[in-house]
């Protein structure tokens, strides 16, 4: 990763574990800057229709995409970084990240995760496994700490 890249993927979640990602942005670009995809989505029950009208998740999402947008505007070098946002309704996260990086051409994702109990083992989630597992270029997880000390 010394050469740094020239086109992010950056799933929000409109939580503070954005922040971190954020914070990290600046250094995984190359010096001369790139392209910055920052993408929310909305996770439609099988229940609804996929265009279904969620005005709370939209509304979520669109202060996410902005916040998002805010901060990396303040950070990374203006002249040299193109920042898109994109907010999407999808059945699931995990698909709906690996096609919107296809579709731009991603030279990595960068995304958070945190462990959570699932059927009683530890999990990185269905998400994070998925883009782990399907995504067609390198993948920047970061493992946020638990907020509560585990109880084994």
């Amino acid at each position: 990763m010394q050469r740094g890249f020239e086109r992010l993927v950056v799933p929000v979640a409109g939580s503070q574990t954005d922040t971190r990602v954020l914070d990290m942005l600046p250094d995984l670009f190359r010096k001369d800057g790139g392209a910055v995809t920052f993408l929310y989505v909305v996770e439609v029950p099988q229940a609804m229709p996929l265009d279904a009208e969620l005005p709370v998740e939209i509304e979520d999402g669109e202060r996410a995409l902005r916040h998002a947008e805010n901060v990396a505007r303040k950070t990374l070098p203006e002249r040299s970084t193109h920042i898109v946002t994109e907010l999407l309704q999808a059945r699931a996260i995990g698909p709906a990240i690996v096609d919107e990086a296809i579709e731009r051409g991603a030279d990595a994702i960068v995304m958070t995760a945190s462990i959570h109990r699932k059927h009683g083992r530890d999990s990185l989630g269905d998400t994070t496994n998925y883009v782990l597992l399907n995504a067609p270029c390198e993948v920047v997880v970061i493992r946020t700490a638990p907020e509560e000390p585990n109880q084994r």
